[in-house]
């Protein structure tokens, strides 16, 4: 199979609230480029995310996070279109959106960690996901999805739709994959315990998105 042209293969879509962006993230992102062959990962920063309380720091300023960690990767590229809208982000909305800008042949690949996915029965017309997209899940390194753990109408869906991740160039939505993932011990909660207890972030989150923080004064 010859490589799609830029612009025309397999677009990563990566949402979250990103409060504040850090290096778990980054390297999801890029390991599901390398291993699903992605032409590019849209991060998409959540403007009112529907399932968790309001974010620590505001929309525009986790949008500005999210330019200043991809700012260096040719292959990011930041969506402020969520944070924009000022309105609760539901993922099926989302795609619709993309679907109507990027028309209806380019492949569109979801990408969701493990917990993530086994909640999906909980998001907003959550089996009508695959008719938009491809939904990729990252898992640990020598696991997978455990169909066991799902409830009904996810296993069923899952034994429906999976297939490998090369089926990601031949059509735009419609199947599940799996990467393997090394997940590093980073999370956004404890960035933001660290920040107002006054301890070093460094190493957690790229340089300027810690200056952007001490700048901001956010997380205090």
């Amino acid at each position: 199979m010859n490589p799609p042209e830029p612009g025309h293969g397999p677009l990563g879509l990566f949402g979250g609230t990103f409060d504040p962006i850090h290096h778990g993230h980054l390297r999801l992102a890029e390991t599901a480029r390398e291993a699903l062959t992605l032409d590019r990962v849209r991060i998409i920063p959540a403007g009112q995310p529907p399932h968790r309380a309001a974010p620590g720091a505001s929309g525009p300023d986790r949008l500005a996070m999210a330019r200043l960690a991809t700012a260096d990767n040719p292959a990011f590229e930041v969506d402020p279109a969520e944070v924009e809208a000022l309105q609760a982000s539901f993922t099926i909305v989302t795609l619709e959106r993309l679907r109507a800008e990027l028309g209806p042949t380019r492949p569109l690949v979801l990408l969701l960690g493990v917990d993530a996915f086994l909640g999906l029965p909980t998001w907003r017309r959550w089996a009508e996901l695959f008719d938009f997209a491809h939904i990729a899940v990252a898992n640990r390194p020598g696991y997978s999805l455990d169909t066991a753990q799902m409830p009904p109408a996810l296993a069923r869906l899952c034994a429906a739709r999976q297939a490998p991740a090369h089926i990601l160039h031949g059509a735009p939505g419609g199947s599940l994959v799996q990467f393997d993932m090394t997940p590093l011990a980073i999370s956004a909660t404890d960035i933001r315990t660290r920040r107002a207890a006054g301890l070093s972030l460094r190493y957690l989150l790229p340089a300027p998105v810690i200056d952007y923080i001490s700048t901001h004064r956010l997380y205090l």
